[in-house]
Formats: C-alpha cells, structure tokens, sequence
C-alpha cells in the first residue's frame, strides 16, 4: 500500500474518531504529505527508519526549527504507530525515531495594570460613541481575558453558551471537549452592552435575514465572527502593550499568568484552561518565576 493512500486513511482517523481540531489535522497533513514527497510515496512496508532520519536530516537542512523538526517526528510516529494498531505494517520504523528536544519559550504576558487600563479606555470610548464594532471589540477583548480561552472556543460561543447570571460560559476546547468557566464583572458588563446595545444593529446587517443566527460575536456583515478578525483586533492593542506581534493566545497567556500571580492553584488554572496535562499549564509557573526574579534583582540591596 503506497505511503499516500495510508496517510489519507490515518488523517480520516484523527478527524472522524480521535476529533481533532482542523487545524491539528492540517498540521498533520501538512508534515506527512512532506513526508510522502520526500519519500516519492514509497510503499509503506518498505519505509525504514533510516528514510525518517533522512526526511528530518533534510527537513534540517532546509532551515526547519527544532520545534518544527520535533513536531514532524510525532507526525510520523503517530502515523505509524497507527498503521501498526490497524495491521498494515508487522512492526513500527517510527517507534525509535529520535529528534532533537524542543525548546520552549515564555509565553508572552502583557502587565496587567496595562492591561488594565487598555480596556477601560477602550471601554469607555465605546460607550461614549456607542458604535457597535467597538462594542463588540471590547466585549471580545474582555472575553478573551477574563475567561481565558482560546481564540477558537471564543468564535464558536452560541448566545446560550452564557450564564450571565452566574457569569459562566461553557466552551468546547480541543477534541470537542466542554468546560465551563468562570469570567468577571467587567467581561459580563461589556458582553450584556453588546448583546443588548450592538449585536441586534450588526444582525440586521446579515445578508440572510431569513437564517436565526445563534453566534455571540458576529462579523461586520452580520454573519459569525471569525478567527482573522479577533486576531485583528488583539493585534491593534494588545501588540503596542507588549512592543511585539501577538495574537489572541496572548490574553491567554496573560490571564493564565495573572491568576497564578494573583494566588490561584495550578489545578484551578488547568480546568480554567482546559489543558488536559498539568505539565502544559506549569510554563505559566516560569512566568511568574521570572518576574519573581526580576522584581527581586531590581529591589533587593544585594541581589
């Protein structure tokens, strides 16, 4: 069986049984196709470990990152070890496949009196003009902070995703699993001002008025909201806060950071999240670690 047709029936697995996310899948598609070209869709029983080495030698050499280097090995460990589960192969050329550690680097955290005061101005400028995108701006952003999910879980909420009365929303993260998580008084403030102030001026926009719309955030046409706006919008004021390029995954970041700053547990911070592993959520340990360190070099007389 040709490398090609196995990867198409191991992508078929990862979205119809596993559930992965669209975008994990095309990761995966991605990597493996690179593999099958690479290889010239060898047959799958005749695929050794040696020709993996040599499609991650070349992917090297053609400037690829460690990170990226260690994402395509697990690409095709995963697939291998899957054809071995489903007897295509009698044993795993993938198994022993070695590639360099991945670094991982800090999450950016932008200051959270900056933060702060970004959406109270921005806040407070929408509702001076009362114009519905800034509403609905300002509503995201507050969102995306104080709940901490991801960019999107944000773009799927439905309006009766929302408690407003206990100030819940429930969201569906990677592998369509739900949680429910908590956000503040100000996040509940700015999403009632669109809901109840913004949201029915963009609906009339929709170009199918006969089609009820149940998205919370919409589009400027009425329709749902998409990614590429919301990274749009994090762009224009959060990046100036952080003097870098960030999209939404920053006030991820930042909220994740600045409960743990603020006392919160490890545990309560993953189920927020919603990481499966406590390991994924320690990175934000380092953070504050980090400014630990920093606040204790610039203040201490012998540091």
């Amino acid at each position: 069986m040709r490398l090609s047709a196995v990867i198409e029936r191991y992508l078929a697995h990862l979205r119809d049984v596993r559930r992965l996310s669209p975008a994990t899948v095309r990761a995966y598609r991605a990597d493996l196709r690179d593999l099958a070209d690479v290889l010239q869709d060898a047959e799958l029983a005749e695929i050794s470990r040696e020709d993996l080495r040599e499609w991650l030698w070349l992917s090297q050499q053609n400037g690829a990152s460690r990170a990226t280097l260690a994402r395509r090995a697990a690409s095709a460990r995963g697939l291998f070890a899957w054809a071995v589960s489903v007897d295509d192969l009698p044993a795993d050329p993938a198994a022993r496949l070695v590639t360099p550690k991945r670094g991982r680097s800090l999450p950016t955290v932008a200051a959270a009196d900056a933060l702060d005061r970004m959406l109270a101005e921005l806040g407070a400028a929408a509702a001076e003009t009362g114009d519905p995108l800034a509403l609905r701006d300002h509503a995201i952003l507050e969102m995306l902070y104080g709940a901490g999910i991801r960019v999107s879980e944000l773009c799927g909420l439905d309006l009766d995703h929302l408690d407003r009365e206990r100030r819940t929303v429930r969201v569906w993260g990677k592998g369509s699993k739900e949680r429910v998580v908590p956000f503040g008084a100000p996040a509940a403030g700015a999403v009632d001002a669109w809901i109840v102030r913004a949201r029915p001026v963009v609906l009339a926009r929709q170009t199918q008025r006969d089609a009820e719309q149940p998205a919370l955030f919409l589009g400027a046409r009425g329709a749902r909201l998409g990614p590429r706006t919301v990274y749009g919008i994090v762009s224009r004021t959060v990046a100036p806060l952080v003097g870098r390029p960030v999209g939404p995954h920053a006030l991820r970041h930042s909220a994740a950071t600045h409960l743990l700053d603020g006392g919160a547990d490890l545990r309560s911070v993953q189920e927020i999240l919603g990481h499966e592993s406590l390991g994924t959520t320690q990175i934000y340990t380092h953070v504050s670690h980090e400014r630990l360190t920093a606040s204790y070099r610039l203040a201490h007389p012998r540091a």
